[in-house]
């Protein structure tokens, strides 16, 4: 299950949820597609849970979007990710060194709070807190 909210002008919300299949990535890629139009110095807050891998049909779906996903970048300044799967949370930190103008940083669930402040740019008392092993993978 892919869900995408737009929660305000500038900030897109996506929760997934265990196996995507190829409709759920299509409507999911076309609706975060729809909602960032207008969107510029944007945030956007990803949850996983219970993370399993996309069918085959999915990649198919994403590969065709690739040009579309990419022109998303410039819309967004910072992305948290929140995932109960460790090498998920170190694979978008990977991933955020990858894009310069899009800061990533990754949290556990436990550590909503702090996401979602960073998000906004405020400092939070978890983020003092915070294991630096809690991103291993396992």
């Amino acid at each position: 299950m892919i869900n995408i909210t737009k929660t305000s002008s500038d900030r897109i919300d996506i929760t997934i949820k265990g196996e995507i299949a190829a409709d759920d990535m299509r409507d999911g890629l076309d609706s975060l597609i729809a909602q960032s139009e207008g969107i510029t110095q944007g945030k956007m807050l990803y949850t996983i849970t219970g993370f399993a891998f996309p069918t085959f049909g999915a990649f198919g779906v994403e590969f065709v979007r690739l040009p579309k996903l990419f022109g998303l970048l410039s819309k967004f300044d910072r992305c948290a990710v929140i995932s109960d799967t460790p090498w998920l949370r170190t694979a978008a930190e990977v991933e955020g060194a990858m894009f310069p103008n899009l800061d990533i940083k990754s949290f556990p669930p436990t550590h909503r709070d702090a996401a979602e402040a960073w998000l906004e740019g405020r400092d939070s008392p978890e983020d003092e807190d915070t294991d630096p092993t809690d991103n291993m993978p396992v």
